[in-house]
């Protein structure tokens, strides 16, 4: 297929930007109207539905024979082989306690394999891209990872689930892992910690019981500046069990975790 994943990369690129200043401009007035989803604690504002509401429209305008599927219900079935995987605001609890860590993520897949992706943080005006086979950047500059060699001087970063019984479990396994790292860094948005492994600022980031909006722009942009990325086995990558590692001390996690 002659398809110009920079091209792809440079629409998702200019859409996460302007849907990212929507929801940053938004968010001076307060989070608006808020709801909650699976449960208590996962929650959903008016500028989640707003953003991928404008990422709609501006990828139907661009893309018209594209499907795209969205964390706030938006499914789009296309005649085309691209499917746009779109998370309007990652880190919901970021952004509704006006937390600078939330990002607006979007991201072209072929099948499961994601080939071009932007994730855009508002309150950091921070751009990171990337298309399979041509590298990840911040802005213009071209990122690569960190050269961490152990886990024992390597920063971690992780999430934890909405659900009380699951957070249980993965407590549990950070006072096992925690001894072992230099240490752990909670951020508390998928999208924003796997480019952060792309650019050296962590070392390593794991979570479970994630969804494909919320992992494919960023799986892509880590994975073009040199991680590994596989299941905790260390198998294929998927959203219910993602490690995202420096090269060299991703064997050990594996065991680790």
């Amino acid at each position: 297929m002659n398809v110009d994943y920079v091209a792809l990369m440079n629409v998702a690129a200019r859409i996460a930007r302007n849907a990212g200043d929507l929801v940053f401009v938004g968010r001076r007035n307060g989070a608006g109207n808020v709801q909650t989803k699976s449960s208590a604690t996962d929650m959903v504002t008016q500028w989640d539905a707003a953003s991928e509401q404008l990422i709609l429209q501006q990828l139907g305008q661009l893309r018209p024979d594209d499907s795209i599927i969205g964390e706030e219900g938006t499914h789009i079935k296309g005649t085309s082989p691209f499917t746009w995987l779109v998370d309007p605001i990652d880190g919901t609890t970021n952004f509704l306690y006006n937390l600078s860590g939330y990002a607006v993520s979007i991201a072209a897949c072929l099948g499961t394999d994601p080939v071009a992706a932007a994730v855009f943080l508002p309150a950091t005006r921070e751009l990171f891209v990337a298309a399979k086979g041509h590298g990840a950047w911040l802005g213009s500059t071209p990122l690569h990872v960190s050269n961490c060699e152990s886990i024992e001087n390597a920063l971690i970063a992780t999430g934890f689930s909405y659900i009380s019984t699951r957070r249980e479990t993965q407590g549990q396994r950070i006072a096992r892992l925690l001894p072992q790292v230099r240490d752990i860094r909670r951020c508390g948005a998928a999208a924003a910690d796997l480019c952060f492994v792309a650019c050296g600022r962590i070392d390593a980031y794991f979570e479970e019981g994630l969804q494909p909006w919320d992992l494919a722009a960023g799986q892509l942009i880590a994975s073009e500046a040199g991680s590994i990325v596989s299941n905790f086995s260390g198998g294929p990558i998927v959203p219910s069990e993602v490690l995202v590692t420096t090269p060299r001390i991703h064997s050990s996690l594996v065991s680790s975790l």
